[in-house]
């Protein structure tokens, strides 16, 4: 059989430090190296390379370990009950301003609870305890979240981040009267921002177990001997970063529909149990806890290199996000992506904090009705997510391709809110609506996630992860504070959830227009893997 010429595949020494480049390499192979520091002199660190040659493959416990993992952190318990429940008791401290304090909240009338020298309307606390929990969130990934890199720092962090979470859906078991709702509030925020960390920090591990696979492996080395062209192996490797990405989403997805099937067990026989949603909340818990204990336990280490000396882990990831976004002339689609995400996340975490509070006020803060509802979600997002995975797979389809049709049903989603402002026939007032809106996201925006996520991986130079995940968990979780804010003001001055809507169609519009004709994976991915290898070579210049 005859080969191709081989492509160089030069060895860095380990821990090596050299100075900034500004050329870019044109070499497009990737390289699993020793780690590698680039220092500029005098100012710092401000890239390192994870990658070693010495990474072990990833056994199938440690796959199975991980996608255990996500089936626990489906988001069941910190994304959905405890909002109900937050809102629930803040809502019964609540009254209609028409008749004054004393009075009621009905599902008809405005609610408002004392807030500061005035009051505010019960939607709009929410939206504000998401805004500012996406802020923490900011903070966060900005300031440690590329100290992941270093050493150990990412494994034990998620670990600590997860116990955190943790804690607070435990802890929830204590909130059983309207007067403890700012408690609940601060449990509902403790859990959010831990819960959206976690999805950001075990995403960030994704990357390297995807380039670590025995399929991974095999087909780096057929390239590297040349048996393979560029294109075969992109898209091959492609694949198998999709495999990974699309079944850890099924199964948060079979992790959401036994937790709910579980928590039946419950809500049926307990119904009339003034704390049977706390001990939902407490079993959605356990249930996590029983399946993501695991991954820590056979998770293989894979540290990256010491952190430098006089550097600190308060201080690192600063330094390296400001580097990172000085190289969007090298990374230009890495950056549009990242910036169109961040408009697109922002618009659809929005739009599913809004819809919820529609559908709590609709269905009373019944928890035993949002579970059918997250159940029907469940089933047909599991389903889609295999059946756009085979579609995929069968047709070889691109993963811009798979996502751009995910985005169309991003849009329409706030779009149908939109229309309920001018007619109570369709537009979120009615129930079959939101068993319509939960099957349809379920169907499309499962999918949305996994392929979203690969984008990311696709457009991430190899070895700096966490990086350029951090940038990424930015634009995805600590994202949405302009939204809320936004929402939450206009809600609070016109006294009308609907009306939010306008402003999220226009937002999820814009993005996916970015992402639709402003991203060229294909360059992206080369430039990425150029960029990360220039950083390398370039002890050698």
């Amino acid at each position: 059989m005859s080969r191709l010429p081989a492509p160089e595949n030069p060895i860095a020494p380990p821990d090596t430090v050299v100075e900034e480049n500004e050329d870019q390499s044109k070499s497009s192979s990737l390289e699993i190296q020793q780690p590698v520091i680039q220092k500029r002199r005098g100012r710092g660190v401000t890239f390192i390379s994870s990658i070693s040659k010495d990474e072990p493959e990833v056994t199938r416990r440690e796959l199975w370990a991980y996608y255990l993992y996500y089936n626990g952190d489906n988001g069941v318990g910190p994304n959905g009950y405890s909002l109900t429940l937050f809102q629930l008791w803040a809502t019964a401290a609540g009254y209609d301003p028409a008749q004054g304090p004393g009075s009621s909240c009905s599902a008809s009338s405005e609610c408002v609870l004392p807030w500061g020298n005035g009051v505010k309307a019960v939607a709009s606390v929410v939206l504000v305890a998401n805004g500012v929990s996406f802020a923490v969130m900011t903070l966060i990934f900005t300031t440690i979240g590329s100290a992941a890199d270093y050493g150990s720092f990412g494994r034990w962090l998620l670990l600590v981040i997860t116990c955190i979470c943790w804690g607070a859906q435990f802890a929830s078991v204590s909130l059983t009267s309207p007067s403890r709702w700012s408690a609940a509030m601060a449990l509902y925020m403790i859990g959010f921002i831990s819960y959206g960390a976690t999805l950001v920090f075990y995403a960030a591990v994704f990357p390297r177990l995807a380039r670590n696979t025995p399929h991974s492996r095999a087909l780096r080395a057929r390239y590297e001997d040349g048996e393979i062209d560029r294109e075969v192996y992109e898209t091959e490797e492609s694949l198998e970063k999709n495999r990974i990405s699309n079944i850890s989403t099924a199964h948060s997805n079979i992790g959401y529909i036994a937790t709910l099937c579980l928590n039946l067990s419950l809500l049926i026989p307990l119904a009339n149990n003034p704390k049977v949603n706390n001990y939902v909340i407490v079993l959605t818990n356990g249930y996590w806890v029983l399946t993501g204990i695991w991954w820590f336990i056979f998770q293989q280490p894979r540290p990256g290199p010491p952190l430098p000396k006089d550097e600190h882990y308060l201080t690192i990831g600063w330094k390296q996000i400001w580097a990172a976004l000085k190289q969007y002339k090298k990374l230009p689609y890495t950056f549009v992506y990242i910036f169109a995400f961040f408009l697109l996340a922002d618009g659809l975490n929005t739009t599913g904090t809004l819809v919820s509070i529609c559908q709590n006020d609709k269905f009373s803060f019944s928890f035993l009705q949002n579970t059918y509802l997250g159940l029907a979600q469940a089933i047909t997002s599991t389903a889609s997510t295999f059946g756009f995975w085979y579609i995929q797979k069968y047709w070889k389809i691109s993963t811009k391709k798979m996502f751009i049709v995910t985005n169309v049903v991003t849009i329409l989603i706030p779009l149908w809110g939109m229309i309920g402002i001018w007619t109570n026939t369709i537009g979120y007032h009615n129930a079959w609506e939101f068993w319509f809106y939960n099957i349809v996201f379920g169907i499309f925006q499962a999918p949305y996630y996994a392929f979203s996520q690969t984008m990311m991986a696709e457009l991430t130079p190899p070895g700096f992860d966490n990086m350029f995940f951090g940038l990424f968990g930015l634009s995805n979780r600590a994202s949405s504070m302009i939204g809320p804010n936004v929402i939450q003001a206009i809600i609070n001055n016109t006294g009308n959830n609907w009306m939010g809507f306008p402003f999220l169609f226009a937002l999820c519009a814009i993005a996916s227009i970015f992402i639709w004709f402003g991203v060229d994976i294909q360059k992206g991915r080369r430039d990425a893997v150029a960029w990360a290898n220039d950083i390398r070579e370039s002890q050698e210049q």
